[in-house]
């Protein structure tokens, strides 16, 4: 992790050269006072942000070309190329040399996030089928890096303004989510949570809502069993172990009412139950964070918009608030460290 002292170093991923990674990456960068706070390193093409760069008419930006993190200059943003300089461009379309490309991008940065040469990982949006080879075989970065971290269990968690969103399952077909909804599975994935919650937080007994996963939470027994058989007892466990998970609410009276204000975090039970009403509400600053990881890793909350890609207007907003985010966490990873290690202090 960062080192007392020395400005984070963050590895952003240049993600689909076809939709508007290098707009957002470009349009943060640009802002001199970044340099402030950490020291960006873009994995990806000096030939390839230029090209953006000249789409979107942005005079004056410019990346440092390096070979590795140690070399960095601290003032600046930098740029470790990592795809061939023959690489092709099309805007708005998906195509194998794109997904190829942002892998490359992908596997490179996080190879530097394990060995320690950089602090924090923010990814750029992919095209999850472009994406797709023998080397990447899986539904979005969550799972990838779950993989390459060999880590047990991860939650992807949707951070916004007003609401943080976790999701027991993410990324699987709808019809397979019944079966997947499991008393240990939701046990799992609000361990996590609340350990993400104090430690990456900095939140002092956060408190949880849980949803259902039937309509109307199931009407006792009504419209579906999982509730009462599976959801309940696995929540009674939850508190046993001194985790405050509250419920299972009704999913559309829960949001409708607002009553997310009055928690630290919402479980949800599938990927769209949470993320359509998230969405809607937190769309323009949304954050996603790969939960239970070793490393640190960021992504803005939304996807590579193919369809505005060169035209000059993507928001940035999203992305910086990644940014931001991904240094909060590494900053209170490390002071919850140093008070676990000195509980005196």
């Amino acid at each position: 992790m960062e080192n007392t002292g020395k400005k984070i170093k963050v590895g952003i991923t240049q993600g689909d050269i076809n939709g508007i990674g290098y707009e957002i990456i470009i349009k943060t960068l640009i802002d001199k006072r970044i340099t402030d706070l950490c020291i960006p390193i873009v994995y990806g093409s000096p030939k390839l942000s230029a090209y953006h760069r000249k789409s979107l008419n942005i005079e004056n930006f410019s990346l440092n070309i390096i070979k590795s993190p140690e070399n960095a200059n601290p003032k600046r943003p930098n740029v470790i190329n990592c795809v061939s300089e023959n690489t092709r461009i099309e805007l708005g379309k998906v195509s194998k040399e794109s997904g190829a490309a942002a892998f490359a991008s992908l596997e490179a940065a996080t190879n530097d996030l394990l060995a320690g040469k950089i602090d924090v990982l923010l990814t750029a949006p992919i095209n999850k089928s472009s994406i797709q080879s023998e080397e990447f075989q899986f539904p979005g970065h969550t799972e990838y890096l779950q993989n390459k971290t060999n880590s047990e269990s991860v939650l992807m968690l949707m951070l916004g303004e007003h609401m943080k969103l976790g999701v027991v399952t993410g990324h699987v077909p709808i019809k397979d989510v019944a079966d997947l909804i499991t008393e240990e599975r939701i046990l799992q994935k609000l361990r996590i949570l609340h350990d993400t919650l104090m430690k990456d937080f900095t939140l002092r007994n956060p408190k949880i809502a849980v949803l259902g996963l039937n309509p109307h939470a199931g009407d006792n027994g009504v419209i579906g069993k999982e509730e009462e058989e599976i959801i309940i007892p696995a929540l009674n466990k939850a508190r046993e172990e001194g985790i405050m998970a509250i419920g299972p609410y009704a999913a559309d009276g829960f949001f409708g009412s607002q009553a997310y204000l009055k928690f630290d975090a919402v479980m949800a039970m599938y990927h769209d139950q949470g993320l359509a009403p998230f969405k809607t509400s937190e769309f323009e600053t949304s954050v996603n964070f790969t939960a239970g990881l070793p490393i640190i890793r960021t992504s803005p909350g939304h996807g590579t918009a193919f369809e505005i890609a060169g035209k000059g207007k993507a928001s940035p907003d999203s992305f910086r608030q990644a940014l931001f985010t991904a240094l909060e966490i590494c900053r209170n990873r490390k002071h919850y460290k140093e008070i676990s290690e000195n509980p005196l202090n």
